[in-house]
């Protein structure tokens, strides 16, 4: 099939989940704004099915191949098999360098055209992503190339996934307060909880929750902590004083805590539109709180010796570099630098946040200014389909 842009294409993601949702997370996203935005006929591999259902209900654990909204996803439950050229889809996307069954990659080198085959790389904002995005790379034995795409921050990269409509969307739910209120209530707050500052808390096991609920236990503002299941475990416990099940909490001094279930994606987006600070990890959650119009601190997916210490800086310089509380903020939450006073980093931090909402709507212009990525990602493949047909 032709990529030319009246088309159109087949595309296959081929996802292993590492990070229990945020790998999904960003595979369901693309595969849906593809099919919904673009008329991609999309096919999505995945290999947990039950870490997939967390996010999107609709998922069945037990189907080998179903239908959800619209896009086809299969289990991916090996790497046997054999496949016919026809079974190939026009581009195929390998997530994080996740390894193609052998089979499909042979039935790749037989069909003709051969597929666009690219690899969908993890976000940084480090320079060197400029300079490999795009990059081919030659199949050792096959006549196959796989191109890498760098989702990324400036014209040089691919862009970040965002739809169409959201920020729309964002601004018409944080114009009507009722609205908010409603979509709170299903968690069952209370119109104490409703009435106080709210937070969201998406963070790694190591992250020092603990020191930030006595911080705000003891301050003089109503607090309300929103916990997803499973999130911050132990301090969540501690506080709570029973198992932190979705619908479990407490209230000590300013801080309530409630744990929430985990939810579909489009309601993650409105709880991070609903609350007043977010705090985010990994990947997925990080670019839809970028997204939100909100202050929010991002917890670093941890690398072998700290290297994401140094992935966590270059975007602090690009992002909050006159942002000093934050900075500051992020470095020790990340465990980046030590920190001498959290009441002092945190009372430093809540005065920042007027700047730090500034600083996302001028963040949001920039980024999008140089393109969505699932539109930019149709481009490349399309332009290396034409690339291909002239080499023919």
């Amino acid at each position: 099939m032709s990529l030319h842009p009246a088309a159109t294409p087949t595309l296959a993601i081929f996802c292993k989940v590492v990070d229990n949702f945020g790998d999904i997370g960003i595979c369901w996203r693309l595969a849906r704004q593809l099919r919904h935005e673009h008329g991609v006929a999309v096919t999505l591999w995945v290999d947990d099915l039950a870490s997939f259902r967390r996010i999107c209900p609709e998922v069945g654990t037990a189907a080998a191949l179903q239908d959800v909204r619209g896009v086809t996803v299969r289990h991916w439950v090996s790497q046997d098999g054999s496949f016919e050229p026809e079974e190939v889809a026009d581009i195929v996307i390998e997530f994080f360098g996740c390894d193609l069954p052998p089979g499909y990659i042979e039935a790749m080198a037989r069909r003709t055209p051969r597929p666009v085959w690219l690899n969908y790389e993890g976000l940084t904002a480090e320079d060197w992503v400029e300079g490999c995005h795009r990059l081919p790379s030659m199949h050792p034995r096959l006549k196959l190339t796989k191109h890498f795409f760098f989702p990324g921050f400036n014209e040089r990269t691919g862009g970040l996934l965002c739809e169409r409509d959201l920020d729309a969307r964002r601004q018409a739910f944080q114009a009507d307060p009722a609205a908010q209120r409603a979509f709170l209530g299903r968690f069952g707050l209370t119109e104490r909880e409703l009435d106080a500052r709210k937070l969201s808390l998406f963070c790694y096991p190591h992250a020092p929750v603990a020191e930030l609920f006595g911080i705000w236990a003891q301050g003089g503002d109503s607090m309300a902590c929103l916990v997803p299941e499973g999130v911050a475990a132990d301090a969540v416990r501690e506080f709570i004083g029973a198992d932190p099940a979705p619908g479990a909490t407490a209230t000590r001094g300013a801080l309530s805590v409630r744990v929430l279930p985990f939810v579909a994606q489009p309601d993650y987006d409105l709880l991070l539109w609903a609350c007043d600070l977010n705090f985010v990890r990994g990947e997925d959650s990080w670019v839809r709180a970028q997204w939100a119009g909100r202050p929010f601190v991002w917890h670093i997916y941890p690398q072998d010796e700290n290297l994401h210490h140094k992935k966590l800086r270059t975007f602090l310089a690009r992002f909050a570099e006159d942002l000093p509380a934050l900075g500051a903020f992020s470095l020790g939450w990340n465990g980046a630098q030590d920190v001498e006073s959290w009441p002092q980093a945190w009372a430093a931090l809540r005065e920042e946040m007027p700047r730090i909402v500034e600083r996302t709507s001028s963040w949001r212009e920039e980024v999008l200014a140089h393109g969505d990525l699932a539109t930019k990602l149709l481009d490349f493949a399309r332009e290396l389909g034409r690339a291909q047909e002239n080499r023919i």
